[in-house]
C-alpha cells in the first residue's frame, strides 16, 4: 500500500465549532423537504370556481340571521278595585242629587200661547211638581223646547238650591192661512206655520187676517202685503196667477206687481170706500 503523498490534516481544535451534520446523503433527492416554521400563518387554500351546468338557474342567497328578540312582557292585568270605587261614588252622587239637593219648583215665564204645563212637558220635566234630582235634569233634556214651532228660542237656568227657570221666546201669529179641504193653520211673521192644538191659546183668531189663493204659491209675498198694509186693518189677502188683492175696512185693492203694491200702498187711505187697481206705471 503507497503512502498518501497528501498532507494529514491538522488535528482538531475542541474549541472550534464543528458544522452540522447532515442525515442524508446529497446526491438523494429523494430526502424529506424541511417543514415550516410553527410561527408562519397558514393560509387558505384557493377558492375553487363553481362549476355549474348551462342554463342551470342561480341559487338564491342565503338570508342571513335574524336577531332574536326578547319575549314581550305580560301586560298587567287591571284590578277591578278602581271601576267598583267610581261605580259607588257615582251611585253616591245620584242619591244625594236626588234625596238631599231635589228640584222642586219650576218657574215658566214668557209664555203667551203655551201653558205653563206645556212648557214643562216640552222641555222634559216630570208633570206636576214632583221633586226630581239635579243630576236627571240637563241641556239634553231642554232641548225639546225648540222642537215646537211656536217656541223661537228659551233659556233655561238651574238655581239652587231647588228652583229651575224656564224663560220661552214665543212666535207671534199674523195670519190664518186658510186651505182648500185641510185644516187651518196659523202663520208667524217668518212664515213659521203654527199649529193649533189642546195647550195652545191662539188668543182671539178672529181678529187676524186670511190668506188664501189658488195657483203657484205665493205665501211669502201674501205675508209681505199683510205685514205692509197692518196699519189700514188689513182683513184679508188673496193672491192669484195675476196678482194679489187686499180687503181692507175702508176698501179693496188689487196690483199685478207686489213692489209697485207696496209702494203705493197709502193710496188706499187717499180713496176710502173704493176699489183701487195699482198698476206698475202706478
Amino acid at each position: 500500500m503507497k503512502d498518501d503523498p497528501r498532507p494529514a490534516p491538522p488535528p482538531a481544535d475542541p474549541r472550534t465549532p464543528r458544522p452540522p451534520r447532515l442525515d442524508f446523503d446529497l446526491n438523494d433527492f429523494s430526502a424529506p423537504q424541511p417543514q415550516p416554521a410553527e410561527c408562519e400563518p397558514q393560509r387558505p387554500p384557493p377558492l375553487q370556481p363553481e362549476l355549474r351546468a348551462e342554463g342551470a338557474p342561480t341559487p338564491a342567497p342565503t338570508p342571513a340571521p335574524r336577531p332574536r328578540r326578547s319575549p314581550a312582557r305580560p301586560r298587567r292585568a287591571h284590578k277591578p278595585g278602581w271601576w267598583v270605587l267610581g261605580a259607588a261614588v257615582l251611585a253616591g252622587l245620584l242619591y244625594l242629587s236626588w234625596a238631599q239637593v231635589p228640584v222642586r219648583q219650576v218657574v215658566v215665564s214668557g209664555n203667551t200661547h203655551l201653558a205653563a204645563d206645556e212648557v214643562r212637558r216640552l222641555a222634559g220635566l216630570p208633570a206636576g211638581e214632583s221633586p226630581f234630582g239635579w243630576l236627571y235634569y240637563g241641556r239634553w233634556k231642554a232641548k225639546g223646547l225648540l222642537t215646537s214651532p211656536w217656541i223661537a228660542s228659551a233659556e233655561v237656568t238651574r238655581q239652587f238650591p231647588d228652583t229651575v227657570r224656564i224663560q220661552v221666546n214665543e212666535r207671534q201669529p199674523l195670519a190664518r192661512w186658510r186651505r182648500t179641504g185641510q185644516p187651518e193653520l196659523l202663520l208667524a211673521e217668518d212664515g213659521t206655520a203654527l199649529p193649533i192644538r189642546p195647550g195652545v191659546t191662539a188668543g182671539n183668531l178672529a181678529m187676524l187676517p186670511v190668506i188664501s189663493g189658488w195657483g203657484p204659491e205665493r205665501l211669502s209675498e201674501a205675508l209681505r202685503l199683510t205685514r205692509a198694509l197692518s196699519r189700514y186693518t188689513v182683513q184679508s189677502v188673496t193672491y192669484t196667477p195675476s196678482g194679489l188683492s187686499a180687503q181692507t175696512a175702508s176698501g179693496t185693492a188689487w196690483g199685478g206687481d207686489l213692489e209697485t203694491f207696496v209702494k203705493y200702498a197709502g193710496s188706499i187711505g187717499m180713496y176710502p170706500n173704493k176699489q183701487i187697481h195699482i198698476y206698475p206705471w202706478g
